[in-house]
C-alpha cells in the first residue's frame, strides 16, 4: 500500500516536472506580450480560478456530507435498533439506498 502512495507521489513530481519548462514559457509570452501589468492579471485570474474550483470542491463535499452521510447513519442507526443485523452491516445498504434516492431525486 506505502509503495503504491510512493509511486503515486513519483508520477506527481514527474509530471510536474515535466511542465515547469510550459509555465515558464507562458509566463515568458505573456510578459513579451502584455508586460508586467499583465502578469499580474494572469496571476489574479489564476488565483481566482483557483479560489473557484476550491469552492466548488468544498460545498460539493459539504452536500455530499450533508444529503448521503447524515442521512445513511441515521438509517443505519434507526435500522440496527429494529432489525436482528448490526450497524456496520446495514450502513453499505443505506448508503445505496441513499444514493439511489439522489440519482432518482436528480
Amino acid at each position: 500500500m506505502l509503495e503504491h502512495a510512493a509511486a503515486i507521489v513519483r508520477s506527481i513530481f514527474e509530471f510536474a516536472e515535466q511542465n515547469v519548462g510550459a509555465l515558464e514559457s507562458a509566463r515568458d509570452y505573456i510578459l513579451q506580450r502584455f508586460g508586467q501589468n499583465g502578469l499580474y492579471a494572469a496571476y489574479v485570474v489564476l488565483g481566482v480560478l483557483g479560489a473557484v474550483i476550491l469552492y466548488r470542491l468544498v460545498k460539493i463535499s459539504l452536500l455530499a456530507i450533508k444529503y448521503l452521510v447524515v442521512p445513511s447513519v441515521v438509517l443505519a442507526l434507526l435500522a440496527s435498533f429494529v432489525l436482528p443485523y448490526s450497524f456496520s452491516t446495514i450502513l453499505p445498504i443505506t448508503v445505496t439506498l441513499c444514493s439511489l434516492m439522489l440519482l432518482v431525486k436528480a
